[in-house]
């Protein structure tokens, strides 16, 4: 795990060095993914059936690609209750946050008595993406479901991988509270092909959301403007201001909960004290030897993730809103004050009871966040996604008159007559 003190000159240069190897190559992949979704789209079913088998070892057939009433019963049946309370507790507290995200139309008449009005209407068809295998997360139903639940949208549904033949009891009663009637055992970027283009069995949807592995994010970036989709969306990663004021046990912890997702993912601690810097190097590299995951934290640890030492809270702010990480954690005692000098990040956490591992489960805000620094210019998934806005435009005889000699002359001077022409010829 690299440290690196700041130097405001050569900065971009040190961050360029630690991110390098977790910018996702997908040149190599996609001409395997645009055969794939040809495929789909030619073949429909049958090509779906057949990446299955060939990627998933999955048995699955035209008539069980949808998880049937009596294999989701079967399936949760058996599923702990504690972690079903859990995953209904994680719907209430996401409901009732994404519950205060609210945009109305509007309408209104200017002084000519010309009407203008933007009206918002939810998305009819949303499907959802859920990684199978070790990446399989009830969380990520909740999450992308929620935000598509609360604007109105009516068709919501959900393809997940079976690797195997085996079906995740957690995400399947998650996807059953959330109310999404069709499950489709079916991942990959055969899926997202599906959903785009649609087949005899898979409604084709009018946007994708939720995560997957590269082959996923390059599908869904293949079929953007076919349908819509959330992000692009990189590796995990977490960024952690804390200096001596702080536990340093914690804030090792807290920068593994996102090592641990993958290879690629990144850990940052900002700091103003080499020595508590150094101090949480030593308890990360304690910490990997009981880790489960060790050996992806491990990679993540060495090779994507780095101390960055600061002299002052001034440099800090200018760090992280150049880093503009994902999840973001500020545990020192002007949190509050620094907070609001950042301006670059997915999510914040304020304070030593505010871990990041919160918000990924039951916090409430959701934890479909930009990544690789898109915080810069995008924001997290919300009941926003999931309106389509359209403005209204009904002018009055009187109106049209008074505003229409300039779009006229505005018109011409773009050189589009028959524009020109349209407006003049019903007022003249």
């Amino acid at each position: 795990m690299k440290v690196i003190k700041f130097n405001k000159k050569s900065f971009l240069k040190d961050l360029d060095f630690i991110s390098r190897n977790r910018k996702s190559n997908f040149s190599n992949k996609v001409n395997i993914v645009k055969k794939i979704l040809k495929d789909v789209k030619t073949r429909g079913d049958d090509a779906i059936i057949y990446y299955q088998k060939k990627f998933d070892k999955s048995s699955v057939s035209k008539k069980n690609i949808i998880l049937s009433d009596k294999e989701i019963n079967k399936v949760t049946r058996n599923l702990d209750p504690s972690v079903k309370s859990s995953i209904k507790l994680a719907f209430e507290r996401v409901k009732d946050f994404h519950a205060k995200q609210s945009i109305k139309s509007y309408k209104y008449f200017d002084k000519y008595q010309n009407e203008l009005a933007y009206r918002v209407s939810p998305l009819n068809r949303v499907g959802i993406y859920i990684p199978g295998g070790t990446a399989s997360y009830p969380s990520s139903v909740i999450m992308n479901a929620i935000p598509a639940i609360v604007a109105g949208v009516k068709n919501i549904t959900l393809c997940m991988p079976t690797p195997n033949n085996k079906i995740n009891a957690g995400v399947v009663y998650a996807a059953k509270i959330c109310g999404i009637k069709k499950i489709y055992k079916i991942g990959g970027a055969q899926a997202i092909g599906a959903f785009a283009y649609g087949t005899n069995t898979v409604s084709k949807v009018d946007k994708i959301v939720g995560p997957g592995n590269i082959f996923v994010t390059v599908a869904k970036k293949e079929v953007f403007g076919e349908v819509g989709i959330d992000m692009v969306a990189g590796p995990s990663e977490i960024t952690v201001v804390a200096n001596e004021d702080n536990n340093s046990t914690l804030t090792a912890i807290d920068l593994l909960s996102q090592a641990e997702h993958d290879e690629l993912s990144q850990a940052i601690l900002v700091t103003t004290n080499l020595k508590f810097g150094l101090e949480v190097k030593n308890k990360i590299y304690k910490f990997l030897d009981v880790l489960p995951r060790k050996q992806i934290a491990k990679k993540a640890i060495d090779n994507n993730s780095a101390i960055i030492v600061c002299k002052n809270f001034k440099e800090v702010v200018s760090v992280v809103n150049e880093i503009a990480p994902e999840h973001l954690e500020i545990k020192t005692k002007n949190n509050s004050t620094l907070a609001k000098q950042i301006k670059n990040a997915g999510s914040i956490f304020l304070g030593e009871n505010s871990p990041e591992a919160i918000g990924d489960y039951l916090a409430g805000p959701n934890h479909v966040l930009p990544t690789s620094g898109s915080a810069r210019f995008a924001s997290g998934l919300s009941v926003y996604d999931f309106y389509k806005k359209t403005s209204v435009i009904k002018m009055s005889k009187q109106g049209l008159e008074k505003i229409g000699r300039s779009a006229i002359q505005l018109a011409n001077y773009e050189g589009l007559f028959a524009h020109s022409q349209s407006i003049r010829i019903r007022i003249s």
